[in-house]
């Protein structure tokens, strides 16, 4: 068995890379409710999230839930049509994309961990520079991976069943 066999299909790649970028888009429309959770005030999930105080108001969390809804939708039509698809160029320049971000944020993530200059609040940011090591980081390296997987695989597009 070679070890691509061993990898997940591109469907159920691209499902878990749309998945967890619409529960991310979710999530900001959640927070575009006024709502805070995981935190108790908009301050402590801006430093959370951020780790800098920033608003988590419509005008700043919805436009953000949009990209990701794209992103998710752009990586799901591309697994499903494939490059040979019409709007195959298109799709495939949409999923080279969400792994370009994703990536540059998962590199952005290291440079934060490894304590480069960032304007971040250190006394205030600590829950970030927690979660930015242990969760942030790391998914968007893996989704960032995920995504290339998607982009990269072969020109037929997967039949329905």
């Amino acid at each position: 068995m070679t070890p691509d066999r061993l990898l997940p299909g591109r469907r159920t790649t691209a499902l878990v890379v749309a998945g967890v970028l619409t529960a991310d888009a979710l999530l900001h429309v959640f927070w575009s409710t006024g709502r805070t959770w995981p935190a108790g005030d908009s301050t402590a999930l801006s430093y959370a999230v951020l780790g800098i105080d920033a608003p988590f108001t419509p005008p700043v969390v919805l436009p953000l839930a949009a990209v990701l809804f794209g992103g998710a939708a752009l990586v799901t039509a591309r697994a499903r049509l494939g490059r040979a698809h019409r709007l195959g160029r298109l799709l495939q320049a949409g999923t080279l994309a969400v792994a370009g971000g994703t990536a540059l944020r998962g590199l952005a993530g290291i440079g934060w961990a490894a304590g480069l200059r960032t304007g971040l609040d250190p006394g205030a940011g600590h829950t970030f520079h927690l979660l930015n090591w242990t969760l942030y980081t790391p998914l968007c390296l893996v989704l960032a991976a995920a995504a290339l997987r998607v982009a990269a695989r072969e020109e037929a597009p997967i039949r329905a069943r």
